[in-house]
């Protein structure tokens, strides 16, 4: 009977991953119920699109392509950025710059870093997450952290049953009845990610499910709408950096360090 000693642990490891999902999309449902403010419309500016579909670096991608569209960022394909016009028109304007540094020039890439990890960031995120319309990190994290667990307990309780099953067989109870009884904790994890897949799935993004409505009516009126400069900034909030029109401006981004990048080639 030394398969029920393995037994005994599957059933612990999916029972307690279980339970901790279940607990944490609770709370997640929780916070988001209190913080909503009811019957208030919200009209998503461009960077809160951003940052619900993307997140803090969408923000700060959004940032830079619109100052660059305006000719007062200078994206070079090279993947440098050259401040033009040193006066930022918002906070997140002023913190690109500030990230670029007194020098007027560096690598796109630590200023989209920066940027993304800047105070006018956090405030944007703060007033979203009061607004019920994206999730808390505490809440993201702890709910993306159970549906791990209870992944890493359906191949634990895989693991066991096959160690069991590779044991010489009791003679008073069959094989399949052994794997019968590991196929039941098996099953219990497999249907706690099924439904964490329909009904938590939306937690563990950046946009709580009323966040992602606003996000659904926003890119189908931009779908519609002609192409003027917000409409075109709203895609590339929604999108990313795939929806940038301009070949040399969406190069910039993709471009990657190298050793034969120099300071001057980014006036190339």
């Amino acid at each position: 009977m030394f398969w029920v000693l393995l037994l005994l642990p599957a059933w612990a490891v999916a029972g307690t991953a279980c339970t901790r999902l279940c607990l944490a999309a609770v709370r997640a449902a929780a916070a988001e119920s209190r913080d909503a403010t009811p019957g208030r419309e919200h009209e998503l500016t461009v960077y809160e699109a951003a940052f619900l579909s993307g997140g803090p670096r969408r923000v700060a991608d959004v940032t830079l392509v619109a100052m660059a569209r305006q000719r007062r960022l200078l994206l070079a394909r090279t993947g440098w950025a050259t401040v033009v016009d040193p006066r930022g028109r918002d906070e997140m304007e002023r913190s690109v710059i500030g990230a670029i540094g007194p020098q007027g020039q560096s690598r796109i890439a630590p200023v989209r870093t920066a940027a993304a990890a800047a105070d006018a960031v956090r405030a944007i995120a703060d007033r979203l997450v009061r607004a019920g319309l994206a999730v808390p990190d505490g809440a993201r994290t702890t709910v993306a952290d159970g549906v791990r667990q209870v992944r890493h307990a359906a191949v634990a309780v895989v693991g066991l049953g096959t160690v069991a099953l590779l044991m010489p067989a009791p003679p008073d109870m069959p094989r399949h009845l052994v794997a019968l009884w590991f196929a039941l904790p098996l099953a219990l994890t497999l249907s706690c990610l099924a439904i964490a897949r329909m009904e938590v799935h939306p937690y563990a993004r950046w946009a709580s499910p009323a966040g992602q409505r606003l996000l659904g009516a926003l890119a189908r009126h931009a779908d519609a709408a002609a192409g003027d400069d917000r409409t075109y900034l709203t895609s590339v909030a929604v999108r990313g950096v795939q929806a940038v029109g301009e070949p040399d401006l969406r190069a910039a981004f993709a471009h990657r360090d190298t050793d034969r990048d120099t300071f001057g080639q980014a006036y190339d």
